[in-house]
């Protein structure tokens, strides 16, 4: 039998031994004060959110991947964070990658036993081709799902980095993984219910890495998402707001200037900030590793 009960994730909170004959205000109240705790817990990781910032950076600068592997609401995390890539960042669907342990299905529908599995999360690495340029991100709020343990622990083999992100001290997934990211959360508001306090650190630290290596290749000017993807009509007025804020054009001048474009703002950005046209734009923002500011020099 697994023993919980080492497991703070899995302790019972002195703060909510009421819970069930709590007001709605006071339910509120303390799951924000308990929600402080996550956030405490992630600063105190904060170096080791940075080292996986640059391995990540660095697998994208080589032409590889950031690879999320977990079950349930961690697994759903990872997917969550690579769905919203896409249109944040411009970049395609196959730069980042979650996997969940029982498939697509298990983001809406539990699937009895996949996170047990020892062979699953192996198989469906090789199937995506994992290459030691790769990057492999595995999430467990308690630390020793089986799907995770095994699935870093083939990525070991290949030579790309692995990353573990857990809510427990000296977790099973940190062992296997080279780098272990262990934000204590602490017992949460319902017992056991990972979803809350774990979810959000984990939630949090996943912003951190995304966001901290898109920005590594260039994704952002100051601190606007210039390669933006212009799939919407909301989007389409964000694409010319964010280029009327680099560049201090007029809204008239940035339809004008993105339609050359072919709607790609950033090089829209270079085209006014270096007065010259998409062609020219494009091979200074390529020579400049696709970084604006560099462009600029």
């Amino acid at each position: 039998m697994i023993d919980l009960s080492v497991l703070t994730t899995e302790s019972r909170n002195p703060e909510t031994m009421n819970l069930d004959v709590m007001t709605p205000l006071e339910i509120a109240a303390v799951m924000n004060r308990e929600d402080e705790n996550a956030v405490k817990a992630v600063e105190d990781v904060l170096p080791k959110v940075a080292t996986a910032i640059e391995w990540a950076t660095d697998s994208l600068k080589a032409g590889g991947r950031i690879i999320y592997i977990g079950a349930g609401t961690s697994g759903r995390l990872g997917v969550l964070d690579a769905v919203e890539c896409p249109p944040t960042f411009g970049v395609s669907r196959e730069l980042v990658v979650g996997l969940i342990a029982g498939g697509d299905k298990a983001f809406v529908e539990a699937v009895e036993g996949a996170e047990d599995s020892e062979t699953l999360c192996e198989e469906e690495l090789k199937e995506i081709g994992l290459t030691s340029r790769d990057i492999v991100i595995g999430l467990a709020a308690s630390g020793r799902t089986p799907y995770v343990i095994y699935g870093l622990a083939y990525a070991n083999k290949t030579g790309c980095h692995t990353v573990a992100i857990a809510c427990n001290k000296d977790s099973d997934i940190g062992k296997t993984a080279e780098l272990a990211i262990e934000p204590v959360t602490g017992p949460e508001v319902l017992t056991g219910s990972t979803r809350l306090k774990a979810g959000t650190a984990q939630k949090m630290i996943l912003n951190m890495i995304s966001t901290g290596s898109m920005v590594g290749i260039g994704k952002a000017y100051e601190n606007l998402m210039v390669d933006v993807k212009q799939s919407n009509e909301k989007l389409v007025v964000r694409s010319q707001n964010i280029l009327m804020t680099a560049t201090g054009c007029s809204r008239e001048e940035a339809e004008k200037v993105l339609k050359q474009a072919e709607g790609h703002v950033k090089t829209a950005v270079a085209m006014i900030l270096l007065d010259c046209g998409p062609e020219e734009a494009r091979q200074k923002l390529s020579q400049a590793g696709g970084k604006i500011r560099e462009a600029l020099k």
